[in-house]
């Protein structure tokens, strides 16, 4: 049931490469990541870690998430793009102002919406949704996509970088160790702050204060469970 001059358009189409919760999650996974090693070298060796195998692994195991979180990514777009799909075609086979109809926009839209929206209203989305045209190419990624999981990628592998940094420019092994901490601290609060701000909270400040004693005791649970 479609007009002869409907619309194509991509239900599941994305115009940003990752929303700003996204970007502040992803940075989070890759410095908890490192945390867990660099944390586990200072207990192990008293301190005397090889700067060398620190090195190895930290960048090799955030290469290695950072692949799989950008692999987790596609396949996210792809079930999203999936079930956009579904619920449209599903919308145009069902009655406009139907039980079954309300059903569905009820399930799918923001709560906020649903409660301003008037049964009119919903009805009259319905049919504009009836002259929509699905794509041939509807469940294929694309550049955007692409894009999107080369970002999440990039931003694990460089959120290691700035913890990693002292091993290399500092030459006593201990030294490094604690200006790594202290560099890994003053990320978890700027999240914090970020994760804050987005958040609305009223006091950021506070909600990174929270963020970081958060982030430090996730970090020591990992070591203690063998992470």
């Amino acid at each position: 049931m479609t007009h002869p001059e409907a619309q194509t358009v991509d239900p599941g189409a994305k115009h940003q490469v990752l929303d700003p919760l996204s970007r502040l999650s992803e940075i989070l996974f890759g410095l908890l990541m490192v945390l867990t090693f660099s944390c586990t070298f200072s207990v192990v060796s008293d301190g005397q870690a090889e700067v060398r195998e620190l090195l190895i692994a930290s960048i090799g195991c955030n290469l290695a998430w950072g692949l799989v979180d950008a692999v987790v990514l596609l396949l996210n777009r792809l079930a999203e793009r999936g079930h956009g799909v579904h619920l449209l075609e599903t919308l145009q086979r069902t009655a406009p102002g139907s039980p079954r109809a309300i059903e569905l926009f009820n399930d799918n839209l923001p709560q906020a919406i649903v409660q301003v929206m008037r049964p009119e209203e919903v009805q009259s989305l319905h049919q504009r949704l009836l002259n929509l045209r699905l794509p041939r190419s509807r469940l294929l990624l694309n550049w955007h996509d692409l894009r999107a999981a080369f970002g999440v990628f990039l931003l694990v592998f460089l959120s290691t970088l700035p913890v990693v940094l002292p091993f290399v420019l500092i030459e006593q092994a201990e030294q490094a160790l604690r200006t790594s901490n202290g560099v890994a601290l003053v990320m978890l609060m700027l999240l914090g702050l970020g994760f804050g701000r987005y958040a609305g909270a009223r006091r950021p400040w506070l909600a990174s204060l929270l963020f970081t004693v958060l982030g430090v005791a996730l970090v020591a649970a990992t070591i203690a469970l063998g992470g």
